[in-house]
């Protein structure tokens, strides 16, 4: 059986002397927010998700969610588990005190939220859509919209839903059929159908707001001709009571490999009443606020089932007795020694560790941005935003493959035992497996990358990270103690710059070029990116054991990226080979022989 227990002590490390969190309090708005309550907040954090979520994550798994006449109900324990989470505040935490928000910075959010993933990743989708059409109705809807829905929905009284994908179309928006009649008072009717829409139809909430893409009468072609509404499950009074039933409803859910306690379900729009957010034809741009702040909040599902992945298989390792030392009997009072005295499986866990405290570093970094966008000096405010644009496909598609990757690893380490369902590593395998998917496939995050990100403002958005990395690889250029960690570094890091001048120069000359390089490019970005925070991390621990306290955990830090600089980057060396390459192999096969 698996177990959880949230990583407090990295987590800080993270915060506070990797990021300096302390530091936020000087920001407007986060006054407050000094380590003194940064602090409970993460400890109690770890405490719902520990005690009130983690339980419920096999039997959520095992029972799923039912269809019973148009009403979806959630498995056992989950309503009792949402209310607990209610009453804690904690949808609340990360949203503006306007609406009864918190107003907490986005570091502090990304580790709650790493933890909940974690601990129970289908109960968290269901908080986590309804923050990510909060982002979008706060930022575009109407200041009417705003005063009806959003206090409700920073209660957790009423959840929220994207609602972009149709039968026959996902990536492609352009191809969208839902349609919507303006009417005399203003609203609209909705007609159309959805599909694969996470929280559509659940028994937690006493109303679901859906904000869904659709088309007006008078719309161009394609994506140009999209707009955003706003359709209540339940139709709202002036002050704030419920109504009539509104025509939308759920025709059926899904059958998944994974995340089955989350309903992910087919909506059907009947004539239903519905809202316009923002302008007319401009929906993309609304919606894209809220796919933002999802294609960041799915990268840390990724990384919560690392972690996950990681403590279930160590603790197994320790555990389980199988042969001897390939040096030498380790353990000669017990039948066999424990599996973790073999090179392959410590080089497995290793991995794993070194993929997750990494990849918490990187959510933290971006979320760091984020939290500096609200900075009073514009060229701050400039800088942390373009970072944000630029890494949001990375974040999201590498820490989901590292994610799926850390999850086969443990099943890999447990063997036979970690295949079968009672010990539940094989859920986490069949949990992850979805990150990679929605909210835009890592594919479709490559492409993003490489024909959206890299070509932006004339590389501008490229400055926000090559510049620092640049600058703090020349600083530490001359540090004998930190030379195993920069020199590494400095050498994926000009495997980087050259190949984004290739992808550059090739793409465009053929767009095929850059989309037959864009994953591999990707990839060699984000390990790029965890060498120059581990290589940070190794700085920080080098200096803090030297004052002789937590010794064991900076040794412990120390080694781990010692392992990632010397076993995990050297992957940059084949990346790099491969989009040198170009795509002619790809694209020169004849279809016709697939």
């Amino acid at each position: 059986m698996m177990s959880y227990k949230a990583p407090l002590r990295d987590m800080r490390f993270v915060l506070f002397e990797l990021m300096g969190a302390g530091e936020l309090a000087s920001l407007p708005g986060y006054e407050d927010f000094t380590r003194d309550l940064i602090d409970p907040v993460l400890e109690q954090g770890a405490k719902i998700c520990e005690e009130v979520l983690f339980p419920l994550n096999r039997s959520g798994d095992e029972e799923g969610c039912t269809l019973e006449n148009g009403l979806v109900r959630t498995p056992k324990g989950f309503q009792e588990a949402y209310r607990i989470y209610c009453e804690g505040g904690w949808p609340s935490l990360a949203c503006d005190p306007e609406f009864g928000g918190q107003g907490a910075p986005h570091m502090l959010g990304v580790m709650i939220e790493e933890m909940m993933c974690s601990a129970n990743l289908s109960f968290g989708l269901y908080p986590g859509l309804t923050q990510g059409a909060y982002v979008c109705l706060s930022g575009y809807g109407s200041d009417e919209l705003k005063r009806i829905y959003l206090p409700k929905m920073v209660e957790g009284v009423w959840s929220g839903t994207m609602c972009l994908t149709e039968p026959h179309c996902g990536t492609d928006l352009g191809l969208l059929r839902t349609r919507a009649k303006p009417q005399a008072d203003g609203s609209y009717r909705l007609s159309g159908s959805k599909m694969f829409i996470s929280a559509g139809e659940h028994d937690l909430t006493e109303n679901i707001v859906h904000l869904v893409l659709a088309r007006l009468p008078d719309a161009p072609k394609g994506v140009k001709g999209i707009s955003l509404f706003l359709c209540p499950k339940y139709l709202v009074h002036e002050d704030g009571s419920l109504g009539a039933r509104n025509g939308v409803s759920c025709g059926s859910i899904e059958h998944k490999m994974g995340i089955k306690a989350s309903a992910t379900c087919v909506m059907n729009f009947d004539e239903a009443t519905a809202f316009l957010i923002g302008e007319p034809h401009k929906g993309l741009r609304a919606m894209f606020a809220m796919m933002n702040a999802e294609r960041l909040a799915v990268g840390v599902q990724g990384l919560g089932v690392a972690e996950a992945a990681y403590q279930g298989a160590a603790a197994y390792a320790r555990e389980r007795l199988q042969g001897r030392s390939l040096s030498g009997a380790k353990h000669p009072e017990k039948p066999a020694d424990p599996i973790i005295v073999h090179p392959d499986v410590r080089r497995m866990l290793l991995t794993q560790r070194a993929y997750a405290e990494g990849c918490r570093a990187l959510a933290a970094l971006a979320a760091k941005q984020l939290d500096l966008g609200r900075h009073s000096d514009p060229a701050v405010r400039r800088d942390a935003e373009d970072f944000v644009a630029l890494v949001t496909p990375i974040v999201k598609a590498l820490l989901t493959d590292l994610g799926t990757e850390c999850a086969n690893l443990g099943m890999q380490i447990m063997g036979g035992h970690g295949y079968i369902r009672e010990n539940g590593m094989e859920q986490y395998v069949r949990d992850a497996r979805i990150a990679q998917i929605y909210e835009g496939t890592n594919g479709v995050q490559a492409l993003d990358l490489v024909g959206r990100k890299l070509p932006a403002h004339a590389g501008r958005l490229l400055r926000a990270f090559f510049h620092p990395v640049s600058a703090y690889i020349e600083a530490k250029a001359g540090d004998k103690e930190l030379a195993e960690f920069v020199q590494p570094l400095a050498k994926s890091f000009q495997r980087l710059q050259q190949a984004t001048a290739q992808v550059a120069r090739a793409g465009m000359r053929d767009p095929d070029e850059a989309g037959a390089a864009a994953s591999e490019y990707l990839r060699l970005f984000g390990l790029t990116a965890l060498a120059y925070l581990w290589t940070r991390m190794a700085e920080v621990s080098l200096a803090a054991r030297q004052t002789g306290e937590d010794e064991k955990f900076y040794a412990a830090k120390i080694a781990t990226g010692r392992f990632y600089m010397q076993r995990v980057l050297p992957q940059t060396s084949g990346l790099f080979s491969s989009i040198m390459a170009g795509g002619r192999t790809m694209m020169a096969f004849d279809e016709a022989a697939f």
